[in-house]
């Protein structure tokens, strides 16, 4: 079954939508990054990817759509301590997790930290979870991050907020009190994007 070049524009911007996002678009997302004037217009073009058997719709659903095409999973390096750019190549075949779209997009710079021991449970993060994160030297007020803490010689896992001349690195756990140190002592080694947790 032949689609429209309207119908081939809504599957490329579905399948964008999924990749930059880990999920499908709604009707109303779809209605209006495509600018079309109704939702039932959408739902026909929606109706015609799905007879051409490129898509599948789960009703009462506002993110039903499912690509027929989903992409295949990718893998990225795991490490059991920090991934610097020079260290990758070190890595052996196994040392690799595998992902999908619904976890993390597939970007530049993502690296997994498979966590040892109890030494961040002050980030509610266990022995045996991993850590899906995206490799940056700075951050922004707000992000959780993976951060280095020089003079201790380890790394943690924070909330990060710079102010008043030093780094305030908050614990995702609400009882434990924050972390107050000079910029100079730590270095951000990136971006937390997901955490795949074990369950015992």
């Amino acid at each position: 079954m032949r689609i429209s070049d309207k119908q081939k524009q809504m599957l490329a911007f579905i399948e964008n939508f999924v990749g930059k996002n880990g999920y499908p678009p709604t009707h109303e997302e779809i209605r209006a990054g495509l600018k079309i004037s109704t939702k039932s217009l959408v739902n026909y073009h929606l109706e015609a990817l799905q007879g051409a058997s490129l898509l599948s719709r789960s009703p009462n659903t506002p993110r039903g759509i499912r690509l027929a095409n989903e992409r295949e999973p990718f893998t990225i390096p795991l490490t059991n301590g920090p991934m610097l750019p020079d260290n990758s190549a070190d890595l052996d075949e196994q040392d690799v997790v595998e992902l999908t779209y619904d976890i993390v997009s597939n970007t530049p710079d993502l690296y997994a930290l498979k966590i040892q021991g109890d030494s961040m449970l002050d980030a509610l993060v266990n022995n045996g979870d991993i850590v899906i994160i995206q490799r940056q030297n700075q951050a922004k007020n707000g992000e959780f991050v993976a951060v280095r803490l020089l003079e201790q010689d380890c790394t943690t896992l924070k909330y990060y907020y710079r102010e008043n001349g030093h780094v305030r690195l908050q614990p995702v756990n609400p009882t434990l009190e924050p972390l107050l140190v000079k910029p100079t002592v730590v270095q951000i080694e990136g971006k937390v994007m997901a955490i795949i947790r074990q369950v015992s």
